[in-house]
């Protein structure tokens, strides 16, 4: 008898213990409760289009939508909402590794595949130029302002190397004109966007800029945080990142910060095995005066990953939340 009382003493106890921790788990900070996810699609401009057949590609895209939303966010709001866009490689680990944080945040995530609608393998046979993947970015914008549960005024996008290159781009008037149907986001993270190539006139391939896709003059007004590594093989460095802050702010209220990352490489963020790639645009574009091809070297860093997607999360929690 006593065996027993002292099972359901220890089983009542550890249900209560289970209850707390559920009622104080409520899809906000900590360990939330599991997201909901679905995979959708959407329409968008295909600028490639040689037949009016190829004039729209099916963007495919997973949606993660938090369980609820935190102490700040009142539970009747409609939910702010990030925008997620790979890098040269791919989907990879780190659209789930930052889902993860701003799901926690009670922010929605959409992390979209530019690639798998233009049948793009990698470096090797990506777009010819940036911004022919920025109607991807505004089109998932429109898709996620259209639906009843997402504020159309409060979402953001981030995006990696490639995709840092595109959240770069969707922050000048020029292409949210072009490509935005009225429609702008509120706040831009640009992972290591390979910032020597803003603005370039030097280089063929990137030539003009504005047609290019790499003009960033003239900002829509939204908050932009770069990130970026001293040891990027891209940038060889962070000098271009933060010249071109400084650059752009004056005219421009000061939206642009640059945070750097010591010892860290380009893709640092990407948790997964170390890798080397060739690529043109590597060594700040140095294959286009020596016709050498120059490498890519991503090597991962935990500490820094983390601290890099804890400052992720704030820079979006202030801008998409805590300012509404």
């Amino acid at each position: 008898m006593q065996i027993g009382s002292s099972v359901r003493a220890l089983a009542g106890a550890c249900l209560a213990l289970l209850s707390s921790m559920a009622s104080a788990d409520d899809g906000c900070r900590g360990m939330p409760a599991l997201p909901a996810i679905s995979f959708i699609t959407f329409q968008s401009p295909n600028l490639a289009a040689t037949t009016p057949a190829q004039a729209m590609l099916t963007i495919e895209g997973k949606l993660s939508l938090p369980s609820g939303h935190c102490e700040h966010d009142a539970r009747h709001r409609k939910m702010a909402a990030v925008v997620i866009l790979h890098g040269s490689s791919g989907v990879d680990s780190r659209g789930d590794f930052y889902e993860r944080a701003l799901n926690a945040e009670g922010i929605a995530t959409l992390q979209i595949d530019m690639w798998q609608a233009r049948g793009v393998t990698g470096i090797a046979n990506r777009p010819a130029a940036p911004i022919l993947t920025y109607p991807d970015a505004f089109s998932a914008l429109a898709f996620l302002a259209a639906r009843s549960d997402i504020d159309p005024e409060r979402i953001g996008v981030l995006g990696f190397s490639w995709g840092g290159v595109v959240s770069l781009g969707t922050a000048e008037q020029l292409y949210a004109g072009a490509f935005g149907g009225g429609r702008r986001f509120a706040a831009h993270v640009a992972n290591y966007p390979v910032c020597w190539g803003a603005n370039n006139t030097s280089i063929p391939a990137l030539y003009p800029p504005a047609q290019k896709g790499t003009q960033f003059l003239h900002l829509t007004g939204a908050p932009v945080l770069i990130q970026i590594g001293s040891k990027d093989s891209y940038d060889n460095g962070t000098e271009h990142c933060v010249a071109l802050a400084a650059a752009v702010n004056p005219s421009n209220g000061y939206v642009v910060s640059v945070n750097e990352y010591p010892g860290a490489t380009h893709a640092w963020d990407r948790l997964m095995v170390p890798e080397t790639a060739p690529d043109p645009f590597a060594d700040e574009g140095s294959y286009f005066r020596t016709g050498v091809l120059p490498t890519v070297v991503i090597t991962p860093d935990v500490l820094q990953a983390y601290e890099s997607r804890e400052r992720v999360a704030r820079f979006f929690r202030r801008n998409l939340v805590e300012k509404h």
